[in-house]
């Protein structure tokens, strides 16, 4: 019991940190909505950084990029993480000009440009989303929770909800980026640590290769088109996802924002390579670790727990689970501010609410939107697909309206309006055609499919209305 008793007692003692500085921050830090919806626009480079990095590192990037590598795609499993941060350099082309729209959300910019209908249909798309994806948040929170301490899921799942209801509500994002910062440095620093004591007790490199067959130690084993298909796929998700674009707009400027896109490449980089030499290491044992799955799920902590300190191992489950719920509430304070910002802000009823009192509704949606998501996650809708449908949907449509809607100055609002719902139809169809299954598709993702569909109309409808001599849409950019 001893491995349960330590990563339980650390997670305790993280989560109520988590709170008290939600708390602290609450009170002495929130001013205003934009303190509450962005940090005050206040926060410099390595704040920035890291949030972007911890936003896309937590159990599937840890745990899962360890079963990757345990299971078929072997040495290779390094591009499920090493793709993300090579998709965030052509980022920091965007970063820029996302911080100089001075914009609260993604479809405030989107209306903007071509109009308050197709504002409203990327905020719903968006809503949409982040709803499945802090349930699943929740759900993955709620069964690492069960694991470590036995108690029944559904309880599990409420402790998880509640955290996140608490914590979200408290600090909005000012608290949400400090944890971000925090636990990025945990789950790095704790894997930097343990995988040289892994390494050192399975016999050194030399003796973990030898025990693998050589295919497994080919870093482009999954094939090409996987990994372009990969880098692109993030590159998507980055640009068009509300927690990501919400980060740049933290910024202090727009230079903090591009130069934060450089270093989460970096950091992401260091990242995808510890996971995946666990996962390796625990392969080459396989037989002789006796709490390893045999399908490697839980590789990572099975071979750190056999081989490194046991305040390490607590340590990364702590992290790694703090981490998981900090997605969560990154997604619940988007949704939040979608649908204050974008459906009841933007329906003109801004000088009914004094500054407090948007807080105080922002807040009031948290609790709502956390409760309806803990209930949809006990409902046993399987994570993988509310993740796959979550990043199509709010990607696969806003990624040209909004994307080329920040670069290409002479677009017109036909173009923007008529790619969001033909990005949208076309990662339906493509999710419907190949069951979302890469062989079946040809190595491409059905949100690449939709992305690119909806920059091809974007383009295509441009050309038509430009050549008619049809005025350009208004900027994106506040004068």
């Amino acid at each position: 019991m001893e491995l349960q008793i330590i990563p339980l007692i650390i997670v305790v003692a993280y989560l109520v940190g988590m709170m008290v500085v939600g708390f602290i921050v609450g009170k002495l830090n929130i001013k205003d909505s934009s303190d509450y919806m962005l940090a005050g626009r206040r926060m410099g480079l390595f704040m920035v950084a890291f949030s972007l990095s911890a936003n896309n590192i937590g159990g599937g990037s840890t745990t899962g990029l360890a079963q990757k590598a345990f299971g078929d795609w072997g040495m290779s499993a390094i591009w499920y993480v090493l793709a993300a941060s090579i998709a965030m350099i052509p980022l920091a082309y965007f970063a820029p000009k996302i911080r100089k729209t001075m914009a609260v959300t993604i479809p405030e910019v989107v209306g903007r440009r071509f109009g308050k209908g197709s504002s409203t249909f990327t905020a719903v798309l968006s809503i949409l989303s982040l709803f499945c994806l802090t349930s699943s948040q929740i759900a993955a929170s709620g069964t690492v929770v069960s694991t470590l301490t036995g108690i029944p899921m559904n309880v599990a799942l409420i402790i998880a909800g509640i955290v996140v209801i608490l914590y979200t509500t408290f600090g909005g994002m000012i608290a949400d980026q400090i944890s971000d910062m925090v636990q990025f440095i945990v789950i790095l620093a704790g894997l930097a640590i343990a995988t040289p004591f892994v390494i050192k007790g399975c016999g050194g490199w030399e003796a973990i290769s030898a025990a693998l067959p050589g295919e497994q130690l080919s870093v482009t084993k999954i094939g090409w088109v996987p990994i372009f298909g990969y880098i692109f796929n993030y590159f998507c998700t980055f640009l068009a996802g509300p927690e990501m674009v919400s980060r740049f707009e933290t910024a202090k400027d727009e230079k903090t924002a591009r130069n934060a896109s450089w270093l989460s490449a970096i950091l992401m980089a260091a990242m995808s390579i510890f996971p995946t030499l666990l996962g390796l290491a625990a392969l080459s044992l396989k037989d002789q670790i006796p709490m390893l799955a045999e399908n490697g799920s839980n590789a990572m902590m099975a071979v750190t727990s056999q081989f490194a300190p046991g305040a390490i191992v607590g340590l990364i489950s702590a992290a790694i689970i703090c981490a998981t719920m900090s997605s969560a509430d990154s997604n619940l304070l988007c949704m939040s501010t979608i649908i204050i910002n974008d459906l009841y802000l933007g329906l003109g009823k801004k000088k009914e609410l004094s500054e407090k009192r948007i807080i105080f509704v922002t807040r009031m949606c948290n609790v709502i939107a956390a409760v309806v998501a803990m209930f949809i996650s006990m409902l046993g809708v399987p994570i993988a697909v509310m993740n796959t449908f979550a990043f199509g949907i709010r990607c696969a449509g806003p990624f040209a309206a909004y994307g080329l809607g920040l670069v290409v100055p002479n677009a017109t609002k036909n173009a923007g309006v008529v790619s969001l719902v033909a990005g949208t139809i076309g990662f339906c169809f493509w999710q419907w055609l190949t069951g979302g299954d890469l062989a079946k598709g040809w190595g491409i993702l059905p949100v690449v499919f939709g992305c690119a569909v909806s920059v091809v109309v974007f383009f295509v409808v441009n050309a038509i209305e430009r050549k008619r001599g049809v005025a350009p849409a208004p900027s994106a950019y506040v004068d």
